[in-house]
C-alpha cells in the first residue's frame, strides 16, 4: 500500500472540534497536499517545524496547498500546542499511539530495553542517548548550529520582536545584531527559540506528554499534488531531523 493509500483511508481525531475523520478530508480539490507526521506534540521537531509553517503560512496559501498534520498526543495536548504555536486546530490530528508512524514504517528511534524499567523509563533512556548523537544522526551538529548561527539560513527573529525565554530576560531581536549582524541566522538566535519552546513544554509536561512511551518515535514529510502522487518525501532519521535542508526547512515547497 501506498503512502498516499495509507493516509487517504486513515481516520483520526481532529484537535479543533474532536471529531474522527478522515485526515484528509477537505484537502480533495487542492492542487498540492502537505502532510506532516510529527513526533510527539511536545518535541523539539514539531514546535519549530509548526514555527516554520506558520512563517510561512502566507506562501503556502498563495500555492493552494493544503496542510494537515498528525502528532502523538491526545486532544488537550493538541488545543495546548495549537494555543502555544499558532498552528490552525482544523488541520491537526492527534494520534494518541503513534500507529500511523508505525504503518508509515516512520523511524522509531533507539529501542533499548533495561530490565525492570517500565516502557515510559525505557523511552527516557533512549531519549537521553539520542540528545547524545546515539541513534541520532546530524543531532549535536544541529545543536551547535542552534549556538554558532548560520550564514545560510534566514534571519529568525525580526529586530522589533521580544522573545521570552525562561530564565533569560526578555530579549528584543535587535540583541541579536551584537552576536553578528542582520539578515541571517545569528549566533545563540535559534538556540533562544528552543529555549522558549523547552520553557513551554516542561511547564505543561504532562498536558504535551501524556504517555511518555512514545518520546523517541520521529516523523516525516509527505507532500502530494492533486492526483494523489508523491512528489517529495522526508522521514526524520533521528532528534532535529525534521528537514532535509536545516538552513530552510521548506525549501522543498520550490518545488511547486
Amino acid at each position: 500500500m501506498s503512502v498516499y493509500d495509507i493516509l487517504s483511508q486513515s481516520q483520526r481525531q481532529r484537535v479543533s472540534d474532536g471529531a474522527t475523520l478522515p485526515i484528509l478530508k477537505g484537502c480533495e480539490t487542492a492542487p498540492h497536499q502537505l502532510v506532516l507526521v510529527w513526533s510527539q506534540l511536545g518535541d523539539f521537531d514539531s514546535l519549530e517545524y509548526a514555527w516554520w509553517l506558520q512563517r510561512e503560512l502566507p506562501r503556502l496559501k498563495d500555492k493552494g496547498i493544503a496542510v494537515r498534520a498528525i502528532g502523538i498526543g491526545d486532544r488537550t495536548a493538541g488545543e495546548q500546542f495549537c494555543a502555544y504555536t499558532g498552528f490552525p486546530a482544523d488541520w491537526l490530528f492527534v494520534d494518541p499511539q503513534a500507529d500511523l508512524h508505525r504503518q508509515l514504517e516512520l523511524y522509531p528511534g533507539l529501542a533499548l530495553k533495561l530490565p525492570g524499567l517500565k516502557s515510559g523509563q525505557n523511552a527516557w533512556l533512549n531519549l537521553m542517548l539520542m540528545c547524545a548523537g546515539i541513534g541520532s544522526p546530524g543531532t549535536l551538529a544541529e545543536v551547535f548550529r542552534g549556538y554558532t548561527g548560520d550564514r545560510k539560513a534566514p534571519q529568525l527573529i525580526d529586530d522589533d520582536e521580544v522573545v521570552k525565554a525562561a530564565p533569560l530576560p526578555p530579549l528584543r531581536g535587535s540583541f541579536f545584531q551584537f552576536a553578528g549582524g542582520r539578515g541571517f541566522q545569528r549566533p545563540f538566535e535559534l538556540a533562544t527559540l528552543r529555549l522558549r519552546n523547552m520553557a513551554e513544554v516542561l511547564s505543561r509536561w504532562q498536558t504535551y506528554v501524556p504517555d511518555a512511551a512514545y518520546l523517541t518515535q520521529r516523523g516525516g514529510t509527505f507532500l502530494f499534488n492533486a492526483q494523489g502522487e508523491l512528489r517529495y518525501e522526508h522521514r526524520d532519521p533521528g532528534i532535529l531531523g525534521f528537514a532535509e535542508n536545516k538552513h530552510y526547512p521548506l525549501s522543498f515547497l520550490s518545488e511547486v
